[in-house]
């Protein structure tokens, strides 16, 4: 049985039905003749054939692909709480619908036939399943794998498809991208933030990337990888109206390993830029970058700056004690990732913050007392740091 759809209304329904016939029945008589044929053959005893098949020149066979995606999918699956065993199981089988004469007449149906497959041999459905969902998403808009051992094997395969190619220094460039690593990046994206994956992106790529053979060695930089797959969560998120790319390069700058992470400091800077203090405080942060770049004040160096001395200044003595004590505030949000209230509490430092420079030279001549502000600053700065860089936005009120 099957349906056919036609654009028209047709004079004679009968003569178009007789030619979809003609057309259709040969096609579902193949597909029964190869169901029929592949399935005197198991894919675990497909398994060994992986050997014979030529991956990519520089990445080994299919067999070798198995092997990296199957020991990367047990990883993933213990970071994402699925069964690992259940993931290494169906990593291994991944490929083998690709041997069977099915997918070779149909190849669109690879993962599919895959799925059904496994389901025939019986395999359990987690394992099945999960082949039958590591190519998700296929196209822009597709469905994700909804399975938690599927997830882990499309996050695998296709991390291992990203790092193998930009390991043999075939990234995409210009228009150009025949690997579709495009796709993939994004598919690895929208899988970890709609899936609400909560792991380390970063250390996933650089597992993958080391599981790479030794001969694809024109680029082993996992950063590239993982920027690559930042670089498509951008243009994605761009797309939504309440994120600019000034915001988004906000948190970038912090570098969040966790995509869950990032989208939760992503959403507190959209909602931050419509506070009231907002417009002042990413001009001071702007401010304070320049000083202490100027400065060249580093990080290390507050904790090398004195401790306490004389602060000459009323204004200076408030702002230390206000920043004081809005970090004790924010210590517990900022552990439960609640940006939001971080950032609203450290909106309260407008004042001080304000009055400091209306009334403080910081780049006084006595070098205690300038490098105990600069000290100041950085201890100021660093708190916004904590959720995000919001001197890279730019908030002009109406």
């Amino acid at each position: 049985m099957f349906v056919t759809v036609a654009n028209l209304e047709s004079k004679a329904p009968q003569k178009v039905r007789d030619g979809n016939e003609r057309v259709i029945r040969p096609r579902l008589a193949d597909a029964a003749f190869f169901w029929e044929a592949d399935r005197r053959t198991s894919l675990v005893d497909r398994q060994a054939g992986l050997a014979n098949v030529v991956y990519q020149r520089g990445l080994g066979t299919l067999a070798d692909k198995t092997r990296r995606v199957a020991a990367l999918a047990r990883d993933v699956a213990g970071a994402i709480g699925a069964d690992a065993g259940a993931a290494e199981r169906a990593a291994g089988l991944s490929k083998c619908d690709l041997l069977t004469g099915m997918v070779g007449e149909f190849p669109e149906l690879q993962g599919t036939m895959g799925r059904d497959y496994a389901l025939a041999d019986g395999e359990p459905p987690a394992v099945a399943d999960a082949i039958g969902e590591q190519y998700l998403p296929r196209f822009a808009g597709d469905a994700l794998p909804q399975t938690p051992v599927g997830r882990a094997l499309a996050i695998a395969d296709k991390l291992d498809t990203l790092c193998g190619v930009f390991a043999l220094g075939r990234k995409p460039t210009g228009n150009r991208d025949p690997f579709g690593l495009r796709r993939l990046a994004l598919g690895v994206a929208r899988i970890l933030l709609e899936g609400r994956l909560d792991v380390s992106l970063a250390m996933l790529v650089s597992q993958a990337m080391a599981a790479q053979p030794a001969e694809a060695s024109a680029e082993r930089d996992p950063e590239a990888v993982f920027d690559f797959i930042i670089d498509r969560l951008r243009a994605w998120y761009l797309e939504r109206p309440a994120v600019t790319a000034e915001m988004f390069e906000a948190v970038r700058a912090r570098a969040p390993e966790s995509l869950v992470d990032f989208d939760a400091r992503l959403k507190a800077v959209s909602r931050f830029v419509d506070h009231d203090a907002a417009e002042s405080l990413a001009a001071t942060n702007k401010r304070i970058a320049n000083i202490l770049r100027q400065a060249g004040f580093a990080a290390e160096d507050a904790a090398a700056a004195p401790a306490t001395g004389p602060r000459q200044e009323e204004a200076e003595r408030a702002l230390g004690e206000a920043l004081a004590a809005a970090r004790a505030a924010v210590a517990k949000p900022l552990a439960a990732r609640e940006y939001g209230a971080v950032l609203e509490r450290l909106a309260e430092l407008r004042q001080p913050v304000d009055r400091f420079f209306d009334d403080v030279m910081v780049m006084t001549e006595d070098d205690n007392v300038r490098q105990q502000r600069l000290a100041l600053l950085a201890g100021l700065r660093a708190e916004f740091l904590n959720v995000a860089d919001i001197s890279k936005l730019s908030i002009a009120r109406a």
